[in-house]
């Protein structure tokens, strides 16, 4: 089971994932990609749902046309575990 990671833990991994910030008034990651057109957006979904599958560890997202924003917190602990930034980790390896 996931652990819910320590302030210091977060500001460490964060730095990893530049591309990511806390979203607001949440113990939660953020990241928002603008892909070419909407199939983009939708084929990086696909990828992210099998790998978010996989792990069992799904993201919340919002998808308008090209647009895709995620966010990724892990209920069970009540905010960030190492389940959050690594599939931050894949979303960066795969997103545009």
């Amino acid at each position: 089971m996931a652990s819910k990671l320590s302030a210091e833990r977060i500001r460490t991994a964060l730095k990893e994932r530049p591309l990511w910030h806390l979203a607001d008034g949440r113990d939660a990651l953020y990241r928002e990609i603008k892909c070419t057109d909407f199939k983009a957006a939708f084929a990086l979904m696909t990828q992210i749902a099998l790998k978010a599958e996989q792990m069992n560890h799904h993201p919340e997202w919002f998808n308008v046309y090209n647009t895709v924003q995620i966010t990724l917190a892990t209920h069970d602990v009540g905010g960030l575990s190492d389940l959050d930034f690594e599939l931050a980790r894949f979303i960066d390896s795969i997103a545009p």
